[in-house]
């Protein structure tokens, strides 16, 4: 009698544990990055033919319809919906709300889904509003991200809605974002390609997205400049995309977008009105893939620092004569010198990435740490160990080398 209430017991037990265990694997998991991100702005229509283009070009995060989000998945590519109904007016009608929670029904499980757009460059303003449609994305599908993105540092404060110097309003911007919005990746964008020259808050922007975003333990993506739109605006040529690509990697960010793939009125890009593509993305078949390959080495290893050797633009931190890593035979009256992203836990630096800031010239220099380094390959993805405790780098203009010390 004993024996069959152990076994009626056993079965009850196994039953319920069986049932947690399904119910955990149906729980929807948190969006996460996963692999970092390549994408755009301003796309042409998602056919076979783009996508494989694409695909092709090292981006992994293409916009589309509904319609499109079969194209994308047939290419391996991650998607990011646009629709009219993902705005925060759509919740104060419930006729446009059921719509929604029709098209979330529709497109959540989707393989090749990745994050819902709703909107760009947004005022303090708006902020609460734009709380209001993630939390409802969040709650029908925590598994895509809700995509926004910021204004530059160069927006005016009636654009921010904050008031003060450049600083002040843009931290105040971020800070209400994360505070009110409460996102999962910090988005933005800065262009500072003119004709005359380039401005000079490219490095402050960066340097305050990285700081807002590791505070508030988010990934951050940079929109860079591809294009031009207006008379006074250049175009970026293949070195200065190589230095957008490496700055940002080296300041920490797990996404990279470019403005833009190919859009009207705007010349450069990534792709001609034809469909065709420009010398940019002949060079971004090769950056994507650097990109990625370093991100994904660097992604769970935390950002400490950036330093300049020479830059003394807003925002550059010089190298501390103490620093764990070092440069030497470097020119230190050079305009431009090199830039030491540094990643490591506990304060203690294990990774840097180096980048030439000139991106009109080659550059060498020697690279010195605390023990033996390794020397990563991106395009081919390994490493490559020395024997000593400094490395000689040589540099395409605008580009950087990842080294770690030896484990």
């Amino acid at each position: 009698m004993n024996n069959i209430k152990s076994k009626a017991i056993a079965v009850i037990l196994t039953a319920g544990i069986l049932n947690c265990i399904s119910q955990a694997a149906e729980e929807p998991k948190a969006w996460q990055v996963g692999t970092p991100i390549v994408t755009y702005w301003c796309g042409p229509s998602l056919t076979d033919v783009v996508a494989q283009q694409m695909k092709e070009g090292g981006f992994n995060l293409v916009w589309c319809t509904e319609k499109e989000l079969d194209v994308a998945q047939q290419h391996g590519l991650r998607a990011q919906l646009t629709d009219g109904l993902l705005s925060p007016a759509t919740l104060d009608n419930p006729e446009q709300r059921a719509k929604l929670d029709a098209l979330i029904e529709r497109v959540r499980r989707h393989p090749a889904l990745y994050a819902y757009h709703i909107l760009d460059e947004p005022s303090t303003a708006q902020f609460p509003a734009l709380r209001q449609i993630v939390e409802y994305l969040r709650q029908l599908d925590p598994a895509h991200l809700a995509y926004i993105n910021l204004f530059p540092t160069y927006a005016s404060n009636e654009q921010l809605g904050t008031k003060g110097d450049v600083v002040t309003a843009y931290n105040e911007h971020l800070s209400q974002f994360i505070r009110v919005v409460k996102p999962e990746l910090i988005s933005y964008d800065h262009y500072q390609f003119m004709k005359s020259g380039d401005m000079e808050q490219y490095f402050l922007n960066l340097s305050l997205i990285q700081k807002a975003a590791q505070k508030a333990k988010l990934p951050f993506l940079n929109i860079v400049q591809a294009a031009s739109w207006a008379p006074p605006v250049r175009v970026p040529n293949a070195n200065e995309m190589r230095y957008l690509v490496y700055t940002t990697v080296a300041y920490g960010a797990q996404g990279i977008s470019y403005y833009i793939y190919c859009c009207p009125n705007h010349e450069g890009g990534i792709a001609n009105a034809d469909g065709t593509p420009t010398l940019l993305y002949d060079a971004l078949k090769s950056y994507n893939r650097e990109f990625i390959a370093i991100a994904k080495e660097l992604q769970r290893i935390p950002f400490l620092a950036a330093y300049h050797t020479a830059m003394k633009e807003a925002g550059c931190t010089p190298l501390p004569s103490d620093a764990v890593f070092q440069l030497k035979d470097t020119v230190p009256d050079g305009p431009r010198g090199f830039l030491l992203g540094l990643f490591g836990t506990g304060e203690k630096p294990t990774h840097v990435v180096v980048v030439n800031l000139d991106y009109t010239a080659e550059a060498a220099a020697t690279l010195s740490g605390p023990g033996k380094l390794e020397v990563f390959d991106a395009l081919k993805d390994e490493w490559t160990a020395t024997k000593n405790q400094q490395v000689d780098l040589t540099f395409a203009p605008g580009g950087g080398t990842l080294v770690r010390i030896q484990k």
